[in-house]
């Protein structure tokens, strides 16, 4: 290796810089930089340097390269400091944080304090606003089946006599998405269409609410309903201990027959 050393006028006095030149392998012809103190100590990066000086050398433009000041970045940042507002007499608006220009080659940020009691919190009207809702949107899904993987069609659900559908498509399948969309995304009570959506639902429906007319759920209702899962309760009961029943059976039955083979 080819090593090169000579002084460094951007350091103070008695610092040498050292440029080692590759000689063989794949990085052939590149150079290492190194730089040592008065005192003979060895730095292998800017880092070090900065540790070593502190605050006593800026080294905030120095190329640990070439070991030379850049002056081009120093008097374009100069310039920026002094002259707040752009070419055209405008006032600079980037709302940018600002960088602390320090000793260290890492820029750090400066918090930005926007709670000043003398601001002035200004909210957007439109992003305020609802968004927008698709009317009668239960009609994409007309036609469409759940099936189970026999691929037989599931039997729809039963839904009370007192539920009466309005709107174009007055049909229990469309009336029974609503009301599972309704339950599921929204947090309000469901109570129905009023009587105006009746009349004229094109303009008066409520697109938060299922298109059905207004109805209200009773304390018998609640009842009856506890009833019907009850029983389906029961009857899972009775599928699942049925089915751990045959499967005892089967074992036994198998665990039998691989005894008289054995015998």
């Amino acid at each position: 290796m080819e090593k090169r050393r000579s002084d460094c006028p951007a350091l103070p006095p008695g610092w040498k810089k050292e440029e080692v030149i590759r000689k063989s392998g794949l990085s052939a012809g590149k150079s290492d930089v190194y730089y040592y103190s008065p005192s003979g100590k060895k730095f292998r990066s800017k880092p070090q340097l900065v540790r070593f000086l502190g605050n006593a050398v800026d080294l905030s433009y120095f190329d640990f390269r070439t070991g030379k000041t850049i002056a081009g970045k120093h008097k374009s940042k100069t310039r920026q400091r002094h002259e707040p507002h752009s070419k055209s007499g405008k006032p600079d608006l980037n709302t940018a944080l600002p960088i602390r220009q320090t000793a260290s080659i890492f820029k750090q940020p400066v918090t930005k304090v926007t709670g000043h009691p003398s601001n002035k919190v200004k909210s957007d009207q439109q992003r305020a606003t609802e968004q927008p809702r698709q009317l009668f949107w239960e009609k994409r899904l007309k036609g469409l089946r759940s099936s189970d993987v026999t691929e037989e069609s599931l039997r729809a659900m039963d839904l009370p006599q007192g539920l009466h559908c309005i709107g174009p498509d007055p049909s229990e399948d469309c009336l029974l998405w609503a009301i599972a969309s309704a339950l599921h995304l929204s947090s309000a009570p469901i109570s129905g269409q009023s009587a105006s959506a009746e009349k004229n639902p094109g303009v008066w429906i409520n697109a938060s609410q299922p298109p059905c007319r207004s109805f209200s759920v009773t304390e018998q209702h609640i009842r009856e309903q506890e009833q019907v899962v009850d029983r389906a309760r029961r009857s899972l009961e009775e599928a699942l201990t049925a089915d751990t029943l045959a499967r005892i059976a089967q074992t036994n039955r198998e665990t039998g027959v691989k005894e008289r083979r054995a015998r």
